[in-house]
């Protein structure tokens, strides 16, 4: 899959795409399918809410064939690569759960904060691309962006240890505001298969999901192979240690494995 020049200018003004519909429904389901058998396992990688549903999980590409696939996915490496100019590692990968009713909040941040003070990460030259496991509308919890607040830099930032059973370097309000005020603030969303990417820079969060409806997002956080991190603070299976560059599959491999369990079901 490969960017247009007018994508590449409005991926560069707002810091954001966003391609509804982009994974057929029938790879969502196959990959919602797979979160739940993800979350039900009782590893180290799955993280919980107070309430004890899950909020994410962590390297599921490593125990789980679905989300492997997806992590080599063409529609998901070739639109990162292209915009980091080469070869792209993995650098963390979550599935994250926004149950119904119970899913907290994120809390306002941006992603290469986090790398930079914890992994050491050079540059910013790393990126998020995401796929819709579940519908996402304006009642489940959607990501929240502030459009063109990656050209700010990395911004002042608190560890919050204690708002959620996840910590994370978050935004003062005042802050916020006032990149707020500048970029306004949006809301995508779409159907299951729905894709984004978005910079590590771009100030971000998500409400919590009180709804009936769940809301699923499976996230790649890729980085250029010459800008891995060089601290190992954290653990490897949050901050990956490979650095080889992905190499992708055939587009069609999750559909190639929808059929392979349909015939193995017959």
């Amino acid at each position: 899959m490969r960017l247009t020049e007018q994508e590449l200018e409005t991926f560069d003004k707002d810091g954001y795409l966003f391609f509804p519909g982009k994974f057929s429904p029938e790879e969502a389901a196959l990959l919602k399918g797979e979160a739940d058998v993800v979350y039900a396992m009782d590893r180290k990688e799955v993280w919980r809410e107070s309430s004890g549903v899950a909020r994410t999980a962590f390297a599921a590409h490593r125990y789980n064939e679905g989300f492997r696939r997806l992590g080599a996915h063409p529609r998901l490496i070739e639109p990162v690569e292209q915009a980091l100019g080469g070869p792209v590692y993995m650098h963390q990968y979550k599935v994250n759960a926004k149950a119904a009713f119970d899913g907290d909040v994120w809390q306002w941040h941006q992603d290469y904060g986090t790398w930079k003070r914890d992994d050491e990460m050079p540059e910013p030259r790393a990126m998020n691309i995401a796929v819709f496991l579940d519908d996402v509308t304006a009642a489940n919890g959607p990501l929240l962006f502030i459009p063109g607040s990656h050209k700010v830099g990395v911004v002042a930032a608190g560890h919050d240890l204690e708002t959620t059973s996840y910590p994370l370097w978050t935004l003062g309000r005042d802050t916020v505001t006032e990149l707020a005020e500048r970029g306004g603030c949006v809301a995508p969303t779409g159907p299951a298969g729905s894709m984004l990417m978005f910079s590590s820079l771009l100030v971000h969060a998500s409400p919590p999901n009180i709804s009936p409806f769940d809301r699923t997002i499976v996230y790649l956080s890729l980085c250029h192979v010459d800008n891995h991190i060089r601290a190992f603070n954290r653990d490897e299976w949050i901050a990956h240690r490979e650095f080889d560059p992905i190499q992708a599959l055939e587009d069609s491999c999750l559909t190639d494995l929808v059929n392979q369990r349909r015939q193995a079901a017959e």
